[in-house]
């Protein structure tokens, strides 16, 4: 078995656009979208580096570097999903993810259930495998005052 981390933070789109959050692959309307070259999923890009951190094969920048225009706006689960097909090739299987989302808004509690549907099935897993959580920062910085999210994430492999 092997273990991997990762994290991540993007701060919330300025000019309040609000087509929509997307978190942990689930679209949350009425919050303002994270700025990222894809999607901005803070969660599942936490995720992802935790998965190639396990399988000692980098993080998501190195897979999928920030301006390719090849994936401009992607939704993060196409990511995740190229992730899996790697780990798989290198004769791994996602054994287990715990996580934890950091933000002050918006409210993720009801939200929290469907993430974790959402990232197991994209891993493949049952989502009794997956575990996701949330936090506030307690109104200290960027995070604290609304105008970040930030993930964090531990995965195991089974080889």
């Amino acid at each position: 078995m092997r273990a991997g981390t990762g994290y991540d933070i993007h701060r919330f789109r300025e000019g309040g656009a609000t087509e929509g959050l997307r978190l942990g692959g689930v679209d949350i309307p009425g919050v303002p979208q994270l700025e990222g070259h894809s999607d901005g999923d803070a969660l599942i890009h936490a995720i992802a580096d935790a998965l190639l951190g396990a399988a000692g094969e980098g993080d998501i920048g190195q897979h999928f570097p920030p301006g390719d225009p090849e994936t401009a706006g992607i939704d993060s689960r196409e990511l995740l999903t190229r992730i899996v097909r790697l780990v798989a090739a290198r004769g791994f299987r996602v054994h287990n993810v715990d996580s934890t989302v950091i933000a002050e808004q918006p409210v993720l509690g009801p939200h929290l259930a469907s993430m974790r549907d959402s990232i197991a099935h994209t891993l493949g897993i049952d989502p009794s495998a997956v575990n996701v959580k949330a936090t506030t920062n307690e109104g200290l910085g960027d995070i604290g005052e609304g105008r970040a999210i930030a993930a964090t994430a531990i995965a195991t492999l089974d080889e």
